[in-house]
């Protein structure tokens, strides 16, 4: 709109009311186009997400030289939480099939959603939790795909503690309830705290600082704000709630108001 109201004015005072005309309409084409090739550049990158991202994960998945009925479920829940559609769920499962070829170049495939997050920092923290989604479905994580995952993670420049933490996030919010009254497991609530980075012995106060900083980081429309793509918005509304089964576990047991 800003476009066309430019290019009036500009022919408003080059041509008269004839080149006002002329110039809304010279606008008007020029905004379609622009729209076009942003839509087109956005669709590329949405397309290229989601080529890395399945591609690593079918590497991963198979790792341990076998892929679990428990690995593919949850490999289609995640189509369905990123909201694909049937072409985009194709191509995915084209992608995932390639990742677990023993030619798959998984160094190459990691640097290429490296350059395309462009180091946003929320973004590579999303997808490696996509990944541990995908190769932990099964209850465990075999030595030899935690190995891969934290190769991953240092090429995309995350480290082994933010593995650690993304694990111990992930057993927390999935180690099921612990039932009116009653405390959850020790080894649950050790991961709930390495979840928000703390110890048992935090304080209230720095426990509830904590958890601030981390929702706080982490919350959907901040990281919207911050470029996060449209189709990973699931994610991290997945991993805010995973913050709060955390917190909420450590606030039972320490009772905390």
């Amino acid at each position: 709109m800003l476009i066309i109201v430019i290019a009036a004015i500009l022919g408003l005072l080059i041509g008269g009311f004839n080149g006002l005309l002329i110039g809304a309409a010279m606008g008007y084409l020029a905004s379609l186009a622009l729209q076009r090739t942003v839509i087109g550049g956005l669709n590329v990158v949405q397309g290229e997400l989601l080529d890395t991202t399945f591609g690593v994960m079918g590497a991963l998945c198979k790792a341990d030289s076998r892929i679990t009925r428990d690995e593919i479920n949850a490999v289609e829940q995640i189509f369905t939480m990123l909201r694909l559609g049937a072409e985009q769920r194709r191509k995915a499962k084209d992608a995932f099939n390639r990742g677990k070829q023993p030619g798959f170049d998984l160094d190459a495939a990691v640097d290429r959603f490296a350059a395309i997050s462009r180091g946003r920092a929320p973004l590579l923290q999303l997808f490696l939790q996509l990944q541990l989604m995908a190769v932990a479905a099964d209850g465990r994580l075999d030595p030899a795909e935690q190995q891969m995952l934290v190769r991953v993670a240092r090429r995309l420049g995350l480290t082994e503690q933010d593995v650690s933490q993304l694990e111990a996030l992930l057993r927390a919010a999935t180690g099921g309830p612990s039932g009116p009254g009653r405390a959850p497991p020790p080894d649950r609530l050790a991961d709930a705290y390495a979840a928000l980075g703390i110890t048992p012995e935090a304080s209230p106060a720095e426990i509830k600082r904590a958890y601030r900083k981390l929702i706080s980081q982490n919350h959907p429309d901040k990281l919207a704000a911050r470029g996060l793509p449209e189709s990973m918005r699931a994610v991290a509304e997945e991993r805010s709630r995973e913050i709060n089964a955390a917190y909420d576990l450590i606030k039972a047991a320490r009772k905390i108001v």
